[in-house]
């Protein structure tokens, strides 16, 4: 491998906005903050949260409701 390519790799603390914290070894600085973990994310937790924005749920189920019975 050539020598002074790569970048540096060193600690960084990963802090999600459910206020989960991980210390992982990355190249992108200090401290990262980001939206979804693995603590908070649906697939994970198994916790499936609908957002019905204008009723676009309630909506489809009265479209669709003459073939649920078919």
């Amino acid at each position: 491998m050539k020598k002074d390519v790569h970048p540096e790799l060193g600690k960084t603390l990963f802090t999600c906005n459910c206020g989960n914290s991980q210390e992982l070894r990355s190249v992108n600085g200090e401290t990262v903050n980001v939206e979804i973990c693995a603590a908070c994310h649906p697939f994970y937790t198994g916790k499936q949260r609908f957002l019905d924005t204008a009723g676009r749920i309630d909506r489809f189920k009265k479209k669709y409701a003459k073939f649920q019975d078919a």
